[in-house]
This record gives C-alpha cells, structure tokens and sequence, in this order.
C-alpha cells in the first residue's frame, strides 16, 4: 500500500519523536531504584561525611535510597575505575575530589582517562587548607617563616597524609613560588599528631587542623584559598606574602560517561537545590567546606583547570606515588 506523503512524513516524524519522549519519560522517573554513591576514601572522614550528606539530601528530594559504597585503594583510583566501568544509567555515580585531578599526573598508566571517562554532573563545594607549624618555628608570619627556611635550607620538615597527597601537592606547591627548601616527610595518615610533638616544622593540613590551633597547640600562618576565610578572619592568605598562591580541594558529583543529559541535568538541579538548604550550608561549613554549586558544564571545566594546574606541579617537583 502506498502513503501519501503528507502521511509518511507524519509517521517519521512521530518515530524519530518516540526514542526522545522515551529519553525524557525514562529521566522524569528516575531513579526508581536504590542509587550509588562510590567514594574512594573511607568511610568516617570528611570526604565520606560530604558524600553521606549529599546523598541523603538527594534521597529526600528524589524519593529514592542514595547509598554510600567505599572503594578504597590507590589514591582513590579503585573506586574512580568502578565507576568508570559501570553502567551509564545513573545509577552508579562517583564523589569526585582533587585527588582525581592530581592522579591524572601521579598514575599515567591508569586503565581510564578521568576527563574522557567521567561525566561531570554537580560540584559540591570547594575545601580550603590552612598552613600550620609547630609553636617551637620563630614565624608569626609567611613572610618570617619564607625568611626562617631560607636562613636554614634543608633542615625544615614539610609533613603531609603521603606522597601525592593534597598537603604535599600544595606544599610543593608553596615550595616553588616562595624559593624555599624544605624536606618532604610523608605519613601514612595525618603528619599532625608529629607536627604537635616537633618531629616537622609544618603541615599544609585540611580544616581539621584547626582543632589544634585554638588550643595553641599549633599555629596558624595563612590559608591556602585566595580569599580569607569566615571561620578564620584574622589569619591572612598565603598569596598576601606569595602573590597568586591559591590552593583548595573541590568535591562534586560524577557519573559514567554517556549518562544520559537529562538525568545528568536533573542530578545537578537536585544537588544545587539541596546545596541551597541553609541546613546543608552550615553543616559543610561545620566541616571547613565552602558551597560551590555550578552547573555540570562549570564543574567539568574546574576539572579540566585544576588537573592542568596540578599536573605541571607534580611534574615540577617530580613527585610519585609511593
């Protein structure tokens, strides 16, 4: 039987219609079913608290259980791989951290391309660092103690969670623009512990650090952020002394490349609107975190920056895994 052509162009019309009102119907329902969240840290410390916050919220705005599942292993690499290799349904999503930026570098030989791989669906919010030392350190200052290791090269221990690790990327990081020479002792945890009985002189820490600096029990010389921060008013940016010093962490939200758009975009809307909860604000800020929340285009983009900017300064500095 032959169609008129008016007819035949309605029929196509409506077919090539079909798969995209099924695209949009599939996203308008999702999830219907239990949603993970890998995060490559374990379970207990800050990463894994933000993760378990977000993905409650996500749970009572979306009506589906948001489960936290910890992979940990190499740098988080274990969990970034599980991820990668899931299905792109949506339903298993990853807690992306600097660490992702830094192991594009550290790991060249890693089994999958983090910015190839991963789709970029909501930043979280962005962890700043403070710069700690020992109250026995004559400085009061960045600038004092930039003048205090260059009066004695060599002999300034620069503590950190491990090689690649956040605080020694940014302390290498400091090394570099304030001409300083210090030795890198790495830890299989926190370098605070030894930092308070005098075994280093300084710990570029998360804002867990500053638990110890109310006490006296450590000081504090500047943040890492290129703004001061709320919490800490009164202590100074390191870029104050070292001009266009910056260093934070982020987190965010990623999912397996080819996720479809639209449960991409409603995941960002939904983690922006639950970011937007001044109970959620104040309990990251509790945390020492600060709300980034953009669009999944921004987040990818951040991605992108700050891998470039680490990645120059682990090869810089010639760092490697242990």
């Amino acid at each position: 039987m032959k169609v008129p052509r008016r007819a035949f162009l309605r029929l196509a019309a409506g077919a090539a219609a079909h798969p995209l009102a099924a695209r949009m119907a599939w996203a308008q329902a999702y999830p219907t079913r239990p949603v993970r969240i890998i995060v490559g840290f374990p379970a207990g410390g800050g990463v894994d608290i933000v993760a378990r916050l977000v993905g409650q919220s996500l749970s009572d705005r979306l009506g589906r259980p948001f489960v936290i599942e910890n992979r940990t292993g190499a740098g988080s690499n274990i969990g970034t791989e599980t991820v990668v290799r899931a299905p792109a349904d949506g339903y298993t999503l990853l807690l992306v951290t600097a660490a992702n930026a830094f192991n594009a570098t550290l790991h060249p030989n890693l089994g999958f391309n983090f910015i190839r791989d991963i789709a970029p669906v909501a930043s979280i919010a962005r962890a700043p660092f403070v710069m700690i030392v020992n109250p026995s350190v004559p400085a009061r200052t960045v600038a004092e103690f930039i003048a205090y290791a260059k009066a004695n090269p060599g002999r300034i221990n620069m503590g950190s969670a491990g090689n690649g690790s956040a605080g020694h990327v940014f302390g290498e990081h400091f090394k570099a623009m304030a001409g300083v020479d210090m030795i890198h002792v790495p830890y299989r945890a926190s370098a605070v512990p030894d930092l308070i009985a005098g075994q280093v002189h300084v710990v570029f820490a998360d804002m867990a650090g500053l638990a110890y600096v109310r006490p006296g029990k450590v000081r504090a010389l500047a943040v890492t952020t290129a703004t001061r921060l709320p919490v800490l008013p009164d202590v100074p940016t390191i870029g104050e002394f070292v001009p266009g010093y910056e260093a934070s962490g982020f987190l965010g939200i990623g999912a397996p490349k080819d996720t479809p758009g639209d449960i991409v975009d409603k995941l960002n809307r939904e983690i922006n609107a639950g970011l937007a909860d001044p109970g959620v604000t104040s309990r990251l800020a509790d945390l020492g975190y600060t709300v980034s929340a953009t669009s999944s285009a921004e987040f990818g983009r951040l991605i992108a920056d700050e891998t470039e900017k680490w990645g120059k300064v682990i090869r810089a500095a010639k760092i490697h895994p242990a």
